[in-house]
């Protein structure tokens, strides 16, 4: 049998390590959903029974996903991650898809989205106003950029120092929480039943919004060139990742809980700062709002790390621009797509336009994971590819995990059919501009193909 699975020879700097990888998957997953997300989640399941179902399946199917991910990325440890599998499963226009709505709107708009969130905290502790906080938003990226731009050991560094403080910091909550805080009680007992009287539309909702505070767990793929012995680090990176955020969030839960009443919890817009008002007292707001800057910065040093490693392959591959894959002779980073994404996020948060794009095809990606499980089932049965993990519970756990996707996408589509074919549409945008490209440039072959 052919192995193809080594990892490509690359002139990117392996500096990833273990550590560094696992502190990406949280800190890319921790930003600022788990200090808001709850009230959303609660308000559809209004009991604790329900709220604890709701974020153990989502911690259970973020997990699926990431055993999916984890055997792709043992098969094809290349830059890129989710574009490059895409690629393998389909053609390379499923691929350019995935690159051009990630650009466009999925990428850039959460990057967008955390630091517009990241000026919202600040402005809890400093007089910032509209302006001041596009200028703190603003600050966030290229500080972030910066140094992404100096080098991938230095960004990687950076994220896993404040990943590390902040899982130390939600450990030290749920001590506080518990030790200090008195047990809330209700003014009612809620809802009768296991979910609180949610029922399966309820708990849909719920799982979406609890997905959402899981997202970012597939980026660490995009740096497999960076990563040392990528085809065993990322696997496991992506299974410590995935339980460390799921105790953290049930943890959380379990302490908001345990301090607020629970329609205080179904009500709250800031549920981290009420629940720190109820154990500290007046002040615990402002700390927690400092909690939650400290969260997203961390967040989006990784988000900010990944994004450029795909367009940096997809130029590399002949599918954008050759100056985009252009490397710093010295840092050995992809200095112009970090500049590029840089650039688009911060012409998105100027204009304001992030919320609406981001908000329409956030959904989309969930029918990407759905075919990249899907595509995992094909690539299986081509006998040149060798991998050095193979996803547990296969094939039941791609289906399962595809099935689910396919079911929150068709959740979406139901619930905001306007807002999702709006969505949709801005990534089939990219079907024209991927056939016009294709006939003008010829595609270049992938690293898998060339050390083939």
């Amino acid at each position: 049998m052919k192995e193809v699975s080594a990892a490509p020879a690359s002139p990117l700097e392996r500096a990833i390590r273990l550590p560094h990888a696992t502190a990406m998957v949280v800190g890319t997953i921790i930003g600022a959903s788990i200090f808001v997300q709850p009230s959303e989640v609660t308000g559809q399941v209004p009991s604790l029974s329900g709220a604890a179902i709701v974020w153990l399946c989502a911690g259970a199917l973020t997990l699926a996903g990431a055993l999916v991910t984890a055997e792709w990325a043992s098969t094809f440890p290349e830059s890129g991650g989710v574009y490059a599998y895409l690629r393998e499963a389909y053609g390379p226009m499923l691929g350019f898809l995935w690159g051009w709505a990630m650009f466009w709107t999925m990428h850039s708009g959460i990057i967008a989205v955390i630091a517009m969130v990241f000026a919202f905290y600040a402005a809890f502790l400093f007089p910032l106003g509209d302006v001041g906080s596009r200028v703190a938003a603003l600050t966030v990226i290229w500080l972030l950029t910066w140094v992404n731009y100096r080098g991938v050991r230095q960004a990687s560094n950076l994220q896993t120092a404040f990943t590390l403080v902040k899982v130390l910091a939600i450990v030290l909550m749920v001590i506080v929480g518990f030790a200090l805080g008195s047990p809330a009680e209700s003014s009612s007992q809620g809802p009768a039943g296991l979910l609180g009287g949610g029922g399966s539309s309820g708990f849909l909702t719920a799982m979406v919004a609890a997905l959402f505070a899981f997202g970012g767990w597939h980026m660490v793929t995009y740096n497999a060139e960076e990563t040392v012995d990528p085809q065993r680090t990322i696997p496991r990176a992506l299974g410590i990742g995935i339980v460390v955020v799921t105790v953290c969030y049930i943890a959380l839960n379990a302490v908001y809980f345990y301090v607020l009443p629970i329609e205080t919890v179904v009500a709250s817009t800031r549920i981290a700062a009420d629940g720190a008002d109820a154990v500290l007292g007046f002040g615990g707001g402002a700390t927690m709002a400092g909690l939650v800057m400290f969260s997203t910065f961390g967040a989006l040093a990784g988000i900010i790390l990944s994004g450029p490693r795909v367009y940096y392959a997809m130029a590399r591959d002949g599918h954008l621009f050759d100056w985009v894959g252009g490397l710093h002779p010295s840092r050995l980073t992809p200095h112009r797509a970090i500049l590029l994404q840089a650039v688009w996020c911060s012409v998105l948060v100027l204009t304001g336009t992030y919320r609406e794009l981001f908000t329409r095809v956030v959904y989309t990606e969930w029918i990407f994971f759905g075919l990249m499980a899907l595509g995992l089932l094909r690539i299986r049965r081509r006998t040149e590819v060798a991998r050095q993990y193979s996803c547990w519970g296969y094939p039941v756990v791609p289906i399962v995990f595809a099935l689910a996707a396919f079911a929150i996408a068709g959740h979406a589509a139901v619930t905001s059919p306007s807002e999702s074919v709006q969505g949709l549409g801005l990534v089939l945008l990219g079907v024209p501009v991927f056939l016009v490209w294709s006939r003008t440039r010829p595609s270049n072959p992938s690293p898998r193909e060339s050390s083939a």
